[in-house]
C-alpha cells in the first residue's frame, strides 16, 4: 500500500536472463502485487522469473488478502511486444482492482526507489496517468545520448499534436503509473502493442480527458555503463509516426466531433485538406515546370500558406482546450517518504 492506495507493478522481460531477477529481488516494500510478463523470450527468462519469484513469495507475504502472491509471473507463448506484455499486465490489474499500477522494465535500467515520485500525483488526486520527463532540467538532458535527444525530440512534438497534451515531453520515457479509473476509461484492449505503445495512450487518455502529470526525471540511471536498447531505429520511426498520424484523426474526430463539436476540428481538417493538396499541387508545379498562370506555385504556395494558418489555429484551440488537463512535477512537489515495512 502507498498512501491508502494498493500498488501494483507491471514488469515486462523480453530476453532478460540475468537481469530480471534483479528486478524482482529489489521490488519496493509499498507494491501490494507484482505481474513479471515473460514476453515469449527464447532464453533463460522464464524459469529466472519463477525462481525468483518463488524465492520472494516465500519471503514476503502479501499485505492485502485480495492477493494470493506478491510476485505474479505471466508468460506469454510468443512475443507481442512491450506494450502486449504491458496491456497483460494493466489488464490484470484491471481485473484484480488494483488503485494505482506503474511500470519497472525487466532489464534492470529503471530505479525502483524512483516509482513513488510517480505514484503521488495519483495517491493525491492531482492526476490520472503520471509520467517521466527528462527536459525538465538541463542537467539530466546533458546525460541522454545524442542521438537519442534529437530523435525523443521529434516524437515529443508528433506526440503533441496527436495526443493534444501540448505541455508534454519525452513521452517514450519508461517511468509512469496509471489510476485504476484511467485503465478503465481509456481503451487498453487496443492499445499499441509495439513500441509507441506510451504515445498511443497519451492520444487515448486526452479522448477520455483524463489528467497527466510530467515527473522530472534523471537520466543519469538510465544511461551506465550496461545501457542497452531493443529499439531499431529504422523500423521503429515510420511505424510510429504513422501511428500518431493515424491516432491524430482518431482524437479530432471522436473527441471534437462525435462526442461534441470543437471549432478546432474544422481547423484542423480543413488545414490538413488544403495543405495536402497544395503541398501535391506545388510539387506536380515544380515537376512539371509550370510556375505560371493561376495554377502555377504561386497559387500552390499561397494556399499552402493558407492551410498552415488553419492548422496553427486549430493548434491553438487545441492547447487551450486541453492546458487543464496537464501539470508539472518537481522534485518538491510531494513528500516522497516512503513507507517502510
Amino acid at each position: 500500500m502507498y498512501k491508502d492506495n494498493s500498488i501494483a507493478v507491471v514488469v515486462p522481460a523480453y530476453n532478460e536472463e540475468g537481469y530480471v531477477g534483479a528486478v524482482i529481488d529489489t521490488m519496493p516494500s509499498f507494491v501490494d502485487v507484482a505481474y513479471v510478463i515473460d514476453d515469449g523470450s527464447t532464453d533463460g527468462t522464464w524459469n529466472e522469473i519463477v525462481e525468483s519469484a518463488d524465492a520472494f513469495n516465500a519471503d514476503h507475504t502479501p499485505e492485502s488478502p485480495a492477493y494470493d502472491d506478491v510476485i505474479v509471473p505471466i508468460q506469454h507463448d510468443e512475443n507481442r511486444g512491450v506494450g502486449g506484455a504491458l496491456k497483460t499486465g494493466y489488464l490484470r490489474a484491471l481485473e484484480d482492482g488494483v488503485d494505482i499500477t506503474a511500470v519497472l522494465g525487466g532489464d534492470g535500467q529503471m530505479d525502483p526507489n524512483e516509482l513513488a515520485k510517480y505514484l503521488d500525483p495519483i495517491a493525491e488526486g492531482d492526476a490520472d496517468y503520471s509520467k517521466g520527463n527528462r527536459f525538465m532540467k538541463s542537467d539530466d538532458l546533458a546525460a541522454m545520448p545524442s542521438f537519442r535527444l534529437v530523435g525523443n525530440s521529434v516524437l515529443s512534438y508528433l506526440t503533441k499534436i496527436s495526443s493534444g497534451y501540448w505541455k508534454t515531453m519525452d513521452p517514450q520515457n519508461g517511468y509512469t503509473a496509471i489510476s485504476h479509473e484511467a485503465l478503465k476509461e481509456a481503451d487498453i484492449e487496443s492499445m499499441y502493442e509495439y513500441y509507441g505503445y506510451c504515445n498511443d495512450l497519451l492520444v487515448k487518455l486526452n479522448t477520455e480527458n483524463l489528467r497527466v502529470a510530467d515527473v522530472a526525471c534523471s537520466a543519469e540511471y538510465l544511461y551506465d555503463d550496461d545501457w542497452k536498447s531493443h529499439i531499431d531505429y529504422g523500423e521503429y520511426i515510420p511505424r510510429v509516426s504513422g501511428m500518431l498520424l493515424q491516432n491524430y484523426f482518431w482524437r479530432v474526430k471522436n473527441k471534437y466531433m462525435l462526442r461534441d463539436f470543437h471549432p478546432l476540428a474544422a481547423f484542423y481538417l480543413l488545414g490538413t485538406a488544403v495543405s495536402g493538396i497544395s503541398a501535391l499541387g506545388l510539387a506536380g508545379s515544380g515537376l512539371s515546370g509550370d510556375g505560371d498562370g493561376p495554377s502555377g506555385t504561386g497559387s500552390w504556395a499561397i494556399g499552402l500558406l493558407f492551410g498552415a494558418a488553419f492548422l496553427l489555429l486549430g493548434t491553438v484551440f487545441d492547447h487551450d482546450d486541453n492546458q487543464a488537463l496537464e501539470m508539472q512535477v518537481d522534485d518538491d512537489t510531494y513528500d516522497t517518504t516512503v513507507p517502510t515495512e
